[in-house]
């Protein structure tokens, strides 16, 4: 059995029976799925048609973005050995966890890109630093709140200096 969590709602699903069948919460339900090209896939669920495209995955948190007709869907799915390492607080979620951003090497604050209390997604720009006549644009490694920014445009940071704190 694994968990589909499909846009915060949480289902239990496995193999059925039968072959082409799949317990969904509980319940018996026949699916037949064919590939049209790429990420798009025409589903046959309990006799009922669909076309499917993901959007985009991320493996490591096992998150897909998918498009079933014209709906789009947040889907994480989990098994037994996430349930487990997210009880031990080992999971995935905890390791990307990011509390800080520090420096990488010595240089100047050329521009400060978020401001306390503002949400950042993962890959959002953060600080950009001129470190040996090169800017460098520190980027968010996850999604967040910035608690509190604790440099300046124009401040001089040493390596490993904290320039973000994230909450």
């Amino acid at each position: 059995m694994i968990t589909a969590i499909i846009n915060g709602k949480t289902y239990k699903v496995g193999r059925g029976r039968q072959p082409g069948s799949y317990i969904l919460d509980g319940h018996e339900t026949s699916v037949d799925v064919i590939r049209l090209q790429g990420s798009t896939f025409h589903l046959l669920l309990d006799n009922r048609s669909m076309t499917l495209e993901v959007i985009r995955t991320n493996p490591v948190t096992r998150m897909l973005d998918v498009r079933v007709n014209s709906n789009r869907y947040q889907v994480q799915l989990k098994d037994r050995y996430d349930d487990l390492l997210h009880e031990l607080g080992m999971d995935v979620a905890s390791a990307l966890k990011v509390n800080d951003l520090k420096a990488p090497m010595p240089g100047m604050v050329m521009e400060v890109h978020v401001a306390d209390g503002q949400e950042v997604k993962q890959g959002d720009l953060l600080v950009t630093l001129e470190a040996m006549k090169m800017e460098n644009t520190l980027k968010a490694a996850g999604d967040g709140v910035v608690s509190r920014v604790a440099v300046a445009k124009g401040q001089a940071v040493e390596k490993n200096e904290v320039l973000v704190h994230f909450g």
